[in-house]
Parts: structure tokens; C-alpha cells; sequence
């Protein structure tokens, strides 16, 4: 009996043949080209009738390290990187969508999506109808004869709503639609939508994936035929690739993946615990809070409860401003994922180009303030979020 390698077998050997060199880490093959054996072998490879290595737009030995190693912990057969999380779906509406067609989302997902999604896929005829994450009975309402698409951000940015992934899967399949599912806020140490029904998920490797805030990338990660084929083939053509550098970089973070969100998941729930005892806190939202509405989900469909929570202060955007200008130590950045503690004003920052009707239909309220929580001594995450808080 062979036994499967685990998850941090995976996230460290995965991916990797050493070259004739013999490295024990993986090289950056910092190359635009590579050079074939005879005309032939060239000929053969421009139309794939050989595999291997043609220009580094769409062929990289780094690149391809990063695509097999997230493939496999994600439990995917391809995997496609992009230059960044929002190249990865817009990629994939390209590879996916033609005019006629419609996607169903939930309104609760990356203030950029929304934009793609209500500005700029319109003009090539594809509309999207917003829908409520938890409500199941909103997205069978909202399907149409040409969605081809459900997609959805779980746990939600920022207020870390969840959806049922396989219930939501059953409904996409039933209506022949594709799931796609955006993991960014869990990566696969804590959730693998594709065990649970899922077609394709989406990564912003910027995020937790590389985990020190170094790079910028994307990834799609699915089938052979949709993403090996038709999702690679937009990446090809229109360019949308991600570096060989970054590809190396987010690599070597998935190899900490597992200790590094363990770690997230344990800073955040202590932190969402002092808050929700604050006098000036009016409401925390993090899935391993009991108050939280989906928690049993969150414990049925995740490991663990994850490295991002946000919270409603009295006095609203004021009062928001004011503990975060108040901070010494967070960083105020409106990016997430990092070993450094992050904190953000969602209204006027992630979601400040999201039209007020969206806005107040996802619940982000003025006095609202996202933290992605880092791995620094938690007590002094809470000291200095205390000196805003007036303790």
C-alpha cells in the first residue's frame, strides 16, 4: 500500500525535479527563452506535439514549481498563476464568459471583483446579479437560462461571512453552471473547496499564500480541461502571467503554509475574544466567535477559523478613523495575508469605489475596521489596539 504524501509533505517536495545541477532548493530560471534541440524539437513544441519549456510568458520551469505545488494541496488536477488575484479572474471570465452570458455572485466579496463585475465585463455583454452570501433561496431566485457562473468569496471580505460550499455546488451543477469559489481568506491549510463540490477556486497570492507581503500574483486552480486548456490558453495569449520571481517566492511560502495559518487562526480568535468584551465595541465578526452566525459551518467546512476579523466601533467613521490613526504598531495597509498585523477602514479603502447601495446591502457600515492579524505577540496586538479603544 503507498500512502499519500500530507499536506506539508506536499507544500515542501511538491513540484520540483532538481535539474542536472542537482539544487536542493528550487532555482529561479530567470530566462525570457529557451533554446531547442533542432528545428524539429521547435516545430514540435510551438504545436504541441512535445511538451516543454517555449517562452516564459507561458512556459517557465519556476512558474510551473509554483502551478504543481498549489495544485496538489488544493487537491486539483492543473493549476494556472497570473500576475495577480484579479488577473486570475478576470482570466478566467475571458477564458469562461461571452456575451449573452450571466453570473450569479454574492455581493460580499473584494470591492476590485465587484467593480470587474458591475463596470467593466457589461461592456462585453456579461451581467452579473448580486445576491446575499448566506441566502441560499437568493441565488436560486437569481439564476437565469445563461448563468454560467456562481462565484462566491467565503469566509467574505470583510465581515467573514461563510456560504455553504457544497450546497451551493449541488445548486451551480443542477443548473449547469460552474462554482467558483475565491479561498483567499483560508488558502487550502484551512478549506479545499474542490473536495466539497467546487469547479474552480481563485487565489490572490499576494495574500497568504506568499504570507510577507514580498509579491503580488494569482492563481486559478481546477480541472485539466477548463483550466489547463481554456484558462491557461487567455493567460497565454493575453499575457496575464505571473513573473518567475514571484512564482518562486509564493512557492517557498507554501511551504510554511499550514504553520503560518495555524498560527493566524490563534492570534485572531484571542483577539476577536477581547473585543467582543469591549464596552466600545458594538460587534465583532469572526467565524470562531459561537456568536457567529455560521459557525457550526465554519467548523464543518474549515480547520480552522483564519487570520482575518473585523469589528463595528461606536461613533462610526469618526471613531473608526480615530483608533486607527491611534495605533503605533499595526500596520495601516488595506492588504492582508502578512506576518505583520494589518489594519484597514473597509468603507473608504477596499470597498470605496463600491457604489453606497452595495456597500450598505453588504454591511459595511462607517464605523466598521478590518484586521488581518499577524504573528506578532498577540498582547501587543492588543495593546495597541487598546490605546484607540481608550483602555
Amino acid at each position: 500500500m503507498i500512502n499519500q504524501p500530507g499536506f506539508d509533505t506536499l507544500a515542501i517536495r511538491s513540484g520540483h525535479t532538481r535539474s542536472a545541477e542537482l539544487e536542493h532548493s528550487e532555482p529561479i530560471f530567470a530566462t525570457s527563452s529557451f533554446v531547442f534541440e533542432n528545428a524539429a524539437q521547435a516545430a514540435a513544441r510551438f504545436a504541441g506535439d512535445e511538451a516543454g519549456n517555449i517562452y516564459s510568458r507561458f512556459t517557465n520551469p519556476t512558474t510551473r514549481v509554483f502551478e504543481q505545488r498549489l495544485a496538489a494541496l488544493e487537491g486539483g488536477e492543473c493549476c494556472v498563476a497570473t500576475a495577480s488575484g484579479m488577473a486570475a479572474i478576470t482570466s478566467l471570465c475571458l477564458a469562461l464568459l461571452e456575451a449573452g452570458d450571466h453570473i450569479v455572485s454574492s455581493r460580499s466579496i473584494f470591492g476590485s471583483t465587484t467593480t470587474l463585475f458591475e463596470k467593466y465585463l457589461p461592456r462585453f455583454g456579461i451581467q452579473t446579479a448580486f445576491v446575499d452570501l448566506t441566502r441560499i433561496e437568493q441565488w436560486q431566485a437569481a439564476i437565469q437560462p445563461n448563468t454560467r457562473i456562481l462565484f462566491v468569496e467565503t469566509p467574505s471580505n470583510p465581515l467573514t461571512e461563510l456560504a455553504d460550499i457544497a450546497e451551493l455546488a449541488a445548486l451551480a451543477h443542477a443548473h449547469d453552471c460552474l462554482l467558483v469559489v475565491d479561498n483567499c481568506f483560508c488558502t487550502p491549510a484551512l478549506q479545499r473547496p474542490l473536495s466539497l463540490g467546487a469547479d474552480l477556486v481563485v487565489h490572490s497570492a499576494t495574500k497568504y499564500l506568499d504570507g510577507q507581503g514580498r509579491i503580488v500574483g494569482g492563481a486559478v486552480v481546477g480541472s485539466r480541461e477548463i483550466v489547463g486548456e481554456a484558462i491557461f490558453g487567455v493567460v497565454r495569449t493575453a499575457g496575464s502571467c505571473i513573473s518567475p520571481f514571484n512564482a518562486w517566492v509564493a512557492s517557498k511560502g507554501l511551504e510554511t503554509l499550514n504553520l503560518r495559518m495555524t498560527a493566524h487562526s490563534r492570534q485572531a480568535q484571542r483577539l476577536a475574544e477581547y473585543l467582543q468584551q469591549h464596552p466600545r465595541v458594538e460587534k465583532v465578526h469572526y467565524p470562531g466567535l459561537e456568536a457567529h452566525p455560521q459557525h457550526a459551518l465554519a467548523r464543518r467546512q474549515q480547520a480552522d477559523f483564519g487570520g482575518v476579523l473585523s469589528f463595528v466601533v461606536e461613533g462610526g467613521r469618526e471613531a473608526a478613523w480615530g483608533l486607527i490613526d491611534a495605533t503605533r504598531m499595526l500596520s495601516i495597509t488595506a492588504n492582508l495575508g502578512d506576518v505583520k498585523s494589518t489594519i484597514t477602514h473597509p468603507a473608504s479603502t477596499t470597498h470605496g469605489r463600491v457604489s453606497d447601495t452595495l456597500k450598505a446591502e453588504a454591511g459595511i457600515v462607517e464605523g466598521l475596521v478590518r484586521i488581518a492579524v499577524g504573528l506578532e505577540d498577540v498582547e501587543d496586538i492588543i495593546a495597541d489596539l487598546a490605546r484607540g479603544l481608550g483602555d
